[in-house]
């Protein structure tokens, strides 16, 4: 072969692969086939074309449907398709774990995979960071890792700006994404779960200036009847989650409204605990709390009746801490159940909702105190009593559900950022369910538990312990200290 037909051989491969990479860059459904072997599915494809098309993509989605996987995958596409050297990416969550053990495990998966088909990425990979030679291409880092007026020194012709679990970024660190993101071809992808109406995600979501896309769990593949892989069918959202989320929350809490409707829940008008101020109280803390602050111990009990489960709420100053739940009809057992949960948590004073069977419950437990088996102090609250302010509170449960549940909220002087996501999103819903009413002499008037548990379909029992537990009457009330 002449020297002639050998340069018209390289021209042609040359202009094969550019229209390969054109094609790429056009469909990165196409390029996660072709390059990982992996499938996207319509929503995630409809994501990923935003990102093609929008300079601002916001996406509020159900819980399972790949968020973070086809954001790793869209990392990798940027990366990929662009020249080398010429593109950044930033990505940020609230927390450290969301960074690294999630999206970021995603992308090194990626990373991986590429390699292990023969089609490498360029440069090197490592937990949060992504190398060419000695340039940083790609990074993640969560708020307190960093200055957001540091992202004012990146600077690319393509910047892809992610911003993971959005309800959980501070405003801070949107305006530091969209400082670094000016060109004509930059991007931000903002996506997460709706959870919080109160945040910049809602209010981004909400602007019509960002092109937003709304996943619910009923647009994905197991309700929608798209064709996918057994394998990714497996890993979506299922009918069984749909289900134990209705019944475990009710189709009009929060929590069923935002992480299987995919929607921001409002504040109710006439809702004691206002959502947006009890979300705020769940994120995470950068600075921890002194040791005065997590002081006393102190645990609060809801007695279950006719089939409900007893709760056991603890408090540790202002956090909120462990919960015990059980069902037990023998009050000598749902005694010694308590006992325990005082010699677990150490705490100092107790407070047993006295109603009903109540009272003799308090009176086992002091003579428990008395027999040296625990150290607490046991007190009864009755909250069908008069309120200690009569003139704006019908009865003790309205102040004690407006005092403490309303009002440590709206002063966030309570931290429930530490949680297991379940046992935080029960306290959320249970919290935000009860409504109010004023009477005809101006006072508030909480709704009575029964109905509070007809709309939320079960007894709002873990609430009422964790209101028990920073109850105390003529005690000034916990402010919270930044």
């Amino acid at each position: 072969m002449n020297a002639l037909a050998v340069a018209a051989g390289r021209l042609e491969d040359q202009a094969e692969e550019s229209a390969v990479a054109e094609q790429y860059a056009d469909d990165p459904g196409l390029w996660a086939r072709d390059k990982l072997g992996v499938h996207l599915w319509s929503k995630q494809v409809q994501i990923a074309e935003s990102v093609r098309d929008n300079r601002q993509s916001a996406v509020q989605s159900c819980h399972g449907i790949g968020k973070s996987f086809l954001a790793a995958q869209l990392v990798a596409w940027w990366l990929d398709i662009h020249p080398p050297g010429e593109a950044r990416v930033v990505t940020t969550a609230p927390t450290g774990d969301q960074v690294k053990a999630i999206l970021w495990s995603e992308i090194n998966g990626a990373f991986s995979k590429a390699e292990s088909r023969g089609r490498p990425f360029l440069g090197r990979i490592n937990e949060t960071d992504w190398k060419l030679g000695k340039r940083l291409i790609a990074f993640g880092r969560k708020p307190s890792d960093y200055n957001p007026h540091a992202f004012q020194g990146i600077h690319a012709r393509y910047v892809l700006v992610i911003l993971d679990e959005a309800c959980g970024i501070n405003k801070q660190f949107w305006t530091a994404a969209r400082a670094i993101a000016t060109g004509e071809h930059c991007r931000i992808l903002a996506i997460g779960n709706p959870d919080d109406p109160s945040t910049e995600f809602a209010r981004v979501c909400s602007s019509g200036r960002w092109n937003t896309i709304k996943v619910s769990a009923f647009d994905t593949p197991n309700f929608t009847g798209e064709e996918v892989p057994d394998e990714l069918r497996e890993m979506l959202v299922s009918h069984a989650y749909a289900e134990e989320m209705l019944l475990e929350y009710g189709e009009e809490s929060p929590t069923y409204i935002s992480k299987v409707l995919g929607e921001f829940p409002s504040d109710a008008e006439d809702g004691v605990v206002r959502l947006s101020k009890v979300r705020a109280c769940c994120r995470p803390r950068d600075v921890p709390w002194l040791a005065d602050q997590l002081a006393p111990v102190e645990l609060g009990v809801d007695l279950g009746a006719g089939g409900d489960e007893t709760c056991i709420r603890e408090r540790c100053g202002v956090v909120v801490g462990r919960e015990w739940r059980f069902r037990e009809r023998d009050p000598k057992k749902t005694a010694a159940r308590i006992v325990q949960a005082i010699n677990e948590s150490q705490a100092g004073l107790v407070k047993v909702d006295a109603i009903g069977i109540g009272w003799g419950l308090v009176g086992m437990l002091q003579e428990k105190q008395s027999q040296g088996l625990h150290r607490a102090t046991v007190v009864g609250v009755n909250v069908s009593e008069g309120s200690t302010r009569p003139d704006r509170f019908k009865n003790l449960r309205s102040q004690i559900w407006w005092e403490i549940g309303r009002q440590l909220s709206e002063d966030q002087a309570w931290d429930m950022s530490g949680l297991e996501e379940g046992d935080r999103e029960r306290l959320v819903s249970q919290l935000t369910a009860p409504k109010y009413t004023t009477d005809s002499a101006g006072r508030t008037v909480v709704e009575p538990k029964e109905e509070t548990k007809k709309r939320l379909g079960r007894s709002p029992d873990n609430a009422d312990a964790l209101l028990l537990a920073f109850y105390s009457a003529g005690r000034p009330r916990l402010r919270f200290v930044g």
